[in-house]
């Protein structure tokens, strides 16, 4: 039986409510992958934001897309959204994984793509990246792993509505 939020941090009276219990346990949990997340893009001398731009951006050149992404576009594809996409393509680019360029149309867009450099990158991440989720969740069953997903996705949709 796993050992409960409670227990862990040797709480000693009772949460003031699910809701609180259910955010503690969301925040742990959202910390140890996090750490797992951090180790293993470490050893590729990135983060987990910048990995996942370079995935966008893979996925608009393998759609045919040989233009990039809007650089004003890239944010609002992230998994966690970050306030400042701009500095982690500066960052990109310095290390040679992405290019900017202007739309001919309209000088004032920017448009970000990923260079052979950064698909080499990302071909070396692939096959490992599956370890790394095997590793921190593989323990739980195919339905348990579908049912967190589910329970997130309705939280997101629930908060999502009540932010309108």
């Amino acid at each position: 039986m796993p050992q409960s939020l409670r227990d862990q941090i040797k709480k000693e009276s009772d949460f003031a409510s699910p809701e609180e219990e259910a955010m503690l346990n969301i925040a742990r949990t959202a910390a140890m992958i996090g750490g797992a997340e951090r180790a293993f893009f470490r050893r590729f001398d990135l983060s987990a934001p910048a990995y996942n731009l370079l995935r966008i951006l893979r996925g608009h050149r393998h759609k045919g897309r040989g233009g990039g992404v809007r650089a004003s576009e890239i944010g609002c594809q992230m998994v966690v959204r970050m306030p400042d996409v701009t500095r982690l393509v500066d960052r990109l680019e310095a290390r040679g994984l992405v290019d900017r360029g202007v739309c001919s149309e309209d000088k004032r867009v920017k448009f970000v793509t990923i260079t052979d450099k950064g698909m080499r990158l990302l071909e070396r991440i692939d096959p490992e990246i599956v370890t790394l989720g095997q590793e921190v969740l593989g323990h739980l069953s195919e339905r348990e792993l579908r049912s967190i997903s589910r329970l997130m996705e309705k939280v997101r949709d629930e908060r999502a509505e009540g932010d309108s």
